[in-house]
């Protein structure tokens, strides 16, 4: 992938990441008993997270102090 393609992967990954924390929010709010709901949107939210810090790794460059 190019750089553009990486800035407009991150940027997705960073709105899902959003939409995620906003879904476990209301369901938590809502007193819902789905626990295993919650539970599998932590944890695919916790992957994207791993995924924006992986690109954005590549992205910033190494600086060598």
């Amino acid at each position: 992938m190019n750089e553009q393609e990486l800035r407009k992967r991150l940027e997705l990954l960073r709105l899902e990441h959003r939409d995620l924390d906003v879904a476990i929010a209301a369901l938590t709010a809502a007193g819902s008993g789905d626990q295993l709901q919650i539970a599998r949107l932590k944890k695919r939210k916790l992957s994207i997270r791993d995924q924006i810090f992986l690109i954005e790794d590549n992205l910033l460059p190494d600086i060598i102090a």
